[in-house]
């Protein structure tokens, strides 16, 4: 079994199941005690930035204020460098606990042993 969940979340607003699913795999598994690092890349970044996720509407799903809260409580957030940029977020824009880095990161955690990687 993974000891560690690499997630990548690619959706945001326009494809909000999808979206729905990646925060809510993620905080089920740190809520069950998994080791997770959540990647916000494409339209997911703006989820980086305070009160773009209050803005997310899905019925039936756990808002997702809640589930990044959750997530960060145990896990990890990274907005990617390149989606960052691309959207004029820096650090200093970012929820705090959320880091910003980049493809390099993301394969070294993915290609960790005893790490499951999932892309939604």
């Amino acid at each position: 079994m993974a000891n560690k969940l690499v997630i990548k979340v690619t959706a945001g607003a326009d494809a909000p199941e999808r979206c729905s699913q990646a925060f809510t795999v993620a905080a089920v598994a740190v809520a069950s005690g998994v080791e997770v690092s959540l990647w916000l890349t494409g339209e997911s970044a703006w989820f980086a930035l305070p009160g773009r996720a209050a803005e997310f509407e899905l019925p039936h799903a756990a808002p997702l204020p809640d589930l990044i809260d959750s997530i960060l409580a145990a896990g990890q957030i990274t907005l990617c460098t390149q989606c960052a940029a691309r959207r004029d977020i820096t650090e200093k824009d970012v929820l705090e606990g959320v880091r910003i880095a980049g493809a390099q990161v993301f394969v070294q955690e993915a290609m960790a042993e005893g790490t499951q990687a999932l892309v939604y």
